[in-house]
């Protein structure tokens, strides 16, 4: 990424801080992004950028809006670890890895407190945790069924895990999802995640793990994705949140009240929540800790929720390379396209003001095509850049192998993604 040979052109008016004035409705404004073109002017596209002031303005809102719970990082929604590592210097505690050997990564670079949110059968990754004293101090592996005990079992007889040895930590994942209905006539509302819903599931698998040396109960994880990844965009929607945090509000405590009467003691670990949930999760007294990343960078799905502001702060550049009629524009690159439902809302967000995505064509593997669908729109010409914002968070890291960091007009640091320290963890 050298400097470029055109000058991409900005749109907007002048420099300014977190507060530009929002003419989108989502955080975004033409002086934010006339700012991160000034910036990025003699650098080529396609690039990523974070702005520095609302990032930090995001970690310091999502720290205050948990009121006192700790907040863990999902390193998902980041995949940056200078990043990360900002994010836990203003107030995050601990790490939401997702996947084993991305743990063993970041503890060896340092992390310390890494829970894995999600279940593994990566043989490999969990020998390598059985071999190393210190993951088994810092890293939480997450299960679900009998089934990932025996795996972690059989990882730590194959390296000869002696008695003295530290134990490896272990949580249960629990369904959070709500469930409306009698009978065979039941709605399951949310993700099906876990097998593991009620108390006496989660006590017949507490069993499993206390029954097996060398594994050492840390505690219980509750995503209410229904909550916590659902914009309120309609009535409906806010009756099922309701909902949910209703039936969690007395689940949890069950949960872990049949957990602790199996292990003899309170697990110190009961997580819950994310970006869209903190207030209710850590409203309850059984939550230890709540869990936050995409509200860092505050991607195109978060624009619909009532609980915060949006204040986007990672975007996207793409320079236009065709103007092939008037009104028409066309973008290198830009075929970031989130994961979930094959739907426009997966789609980047173009962030420049009266400029779409075509219903066509959409956000291309090679070129992304463009149209202006407000009249007084400026012309976009070739060499002019394009600001997108994707779906989700973390995602579009995996397209840069580094991120341009942005303070006021300059960008002030250049630090590498999770691609660009060659990593990759599905």
């Amino acid at each position: 990424m050298g400097e470029a040979t055109t000058t991409a052109r900005a749109v907007g008016g002048r420099a300014a801080g977190t507060d530009e004035q929002d003419t989108t409705g989502t955080g975004t404004s033409p002086s934010l992004l006339a700012r991160l073109t000034r910036a990025t002017e003699r650098l080529d596209g396609p690039l990523a950028v974070v702005d520095l002031d609302r990032f930090d303005a995001n970690a310091d809102e999502l720290v205050a809006r948990a009121g006192g719970t700790p907040v863990r990082l999902a390193s998902k929604s980041v995949r940056v670890r200078a990043l990360a590592d900002r994010a836990l210097d203003r107030g995050f505690r601990g790490v939401m890895a997702f996947s084993v050997r991305e743990a063993l990564w970041l503890v060896g670079q340092g992390t310390r407190d890494v829970l894995v949110a999600y279940p593994s059968v990566d043989r490999g990754a969990l020998a390598a945790l059985a071999r190393d004293e210190e993951a088994r101090r810092e890293i939480t592996l997450m299960v679900d069924d009998a089934a990932h005990v025996a795996l972690v079992r059989q990882a730590l007889a194959g390296v000869g895990h002696g008695t003295d040895a530290a134990p490896v930590q272990v949580a249960l994942d629990v369904d959070a999802s709500l469930r409306v209905g009698l009978g065979p006539f039941v709605a399951h509302l949310g993700t099906r995640r876990s097998p593991v819903r009620t108390p006496d599931d989660a006590a017949a698998l507490a069993a499993r793990v206390a029954a097996e040396p060398g594994l050492r109960l840390r505690g219980v994880m509750f995503y209410e994705a229904q909550v916590a990844g659902l914009p309120d965009a309609s009535p409906a929607v806010r009756l099922v949140k309701r909902a949910s945090v209703a039936d969690l509000a007395t689940r949890r405590g069950e949960v872990v009240g049949a957990v602790r009467d199996v292990v003899g003691h309170d697990v110190e670990l009961v997580n819950s929540g994310g970006t869209g949930s903190l207030e209710t999760s850590s409203a309850d007294p059984v939550v230890t800790e709540v869990t936050a990343g995409s509200g860092l960078y505050v991607p195109g799905l978060f624009d619909g929720y009532r609980a915060f502001r949006p204040r986007p702060a990672a975007f996207f550049g793409l320079d236009v390379v065709r103007v092939p009629a008037p009104g028409w524009a066309t973008a290198f690159s830009g075929g970031y396209v989130a994961s979930g439902p094959a739907a426009r809302s997966r789609l980047p967000l173009v962030a420049t003001p009266g400029w779409s995505l075509t219903g066509r064509e959409g956000a291309g593997e090679v070129q992304t095509p463009l149209h202006r669908t407000s009249r007084r729109a400026a012309d976009l010409e070739i060499g002019d850049r394009v600001w997108f914002r994707h779906a989700k968070a973390g995602e579009v890291m995996e397209r840069f192998d580094v991120v341009h960091l942005v303070r006021g007009d300059e960008v002030v640091d250049v630090v590498p993604t999770y691609r660009g320290e060659g990593r990759a963890f599905g």
